[in-house]
């Protein structure tokens, strides 16, 4: 079940600079300021996992990446192309440089998201061909190669209620990549499955990560997972990047107290 990357299901990038840049970026809720000036950037072809608490701003950075979230203020740029520059007090609405730079990501959410009434293979083709306006004889194509990618071949024709929550978070990652993303992100992926359904979720992901050059940008406290698939995690606390480094030093010999105190918390469970 290892991705072939050279199909043209599975995209990558060559690109020279980053692939996502956050140029002093900020969220604010009223008084809440769930991101604080940040500057981030993921290199083109990195993972990268984002670990820290619940509410540090981790969910927020790949909401903004997707349109879902506003920044107060800030600039995102995608693959060189400027997604967000917002200035303090400005209300940017959508423009056709937006989307069509949004179309470069994809996104794997904690919930799956299934049209519930649509097959494994149509939940795969609706967005090629409604969006990208591709015919339906080359999104089936592409959608039955990702079935087969994520090891539900024998499931194409199988809805939703049909599937466990982990056959349907495989699906949902089929979907993901059927729009030729250059950037995936993973929002916590398998924390609404059942403990025994995590693993073949992870061996999906696990294969993207080892086998193809896209970029890769995962929220996630499934922290030996982090360590073993990712270039690089980045700790966040209270809006900010507490500290950056690959997974040897972050796991292993960690340089702030924030992040080793994080860590003794949820590694002893």
């Amino acid at each position: 079940m290892r991705p072939n990357t050279d199909s043209p299901a599975v995209a990558g990038s060559a690109a020279a600079g980053p692939m996502v840049s956050f140029d002093n970026v900020s969220k604010n809720w009223g008084e809440n300021h769930v991101l604080k000036a940040l500057n981030f950037e993921v290199r083109a072809g990195e993972k990268v996992s984002i670990i820290g608490p619940s509410g540090s701003g981790k969910t927020t950075i790949l909401r903004i990446l997707m349109t879902l979230e506003t920044p107060t203020q800030g600039l995102v740029k995608v693959d060189g192309d400027v997604l967000w520059d917002v200035k303090a007090g400005d209300r940017p609405r959508e423009t056709r440089q937006m989307r069509a730079t949004r179309r470069k990501i994809g996104m794997v959410f904690q919930q799956f998201n299934l049209f519930p009434h649509m097959t494994a293979l149509e939940n795969i083709m609706e967005a090629p061909v409604q969006v990208l306006g591709m015919n339906k004889g080359e999104a089936k194509e592409r959608a039955v190669e990702l079935l087969n990618l994520v090891g539900l071949s024998k499931h194409m024709d199988h809805t939703p209620p049909q599937m466990s929550g982990g056959q349907q978070q495989r699906v949902a990652i089929a979907r993901a990549l059927a729009m030729r993303p250059k950037v995936l992100l993973f929002d916590e992926p398998t924390s609404a499955l059942d403990p025994e359904l995590i693993g073949e979720v992870l061996n999906v992901i696990r294969d993207l990560a080892h086998s193809t050059d896209m970029t890769m940008l995962m929220v996630t406290h499934e922290m030996r997972f982090a360590e073993e698939i990712s270039d690089r995690v980045v700790m966040f606390d209270h809006g900010r990047a507490v500290e950056s480094g690959p997974p040897a030093q972050i796991f292993k010999d960690p340089q702030e107290e924030r992040t080793r105190t994080f860590l003794r918390a949820v590694l002893q469970h």
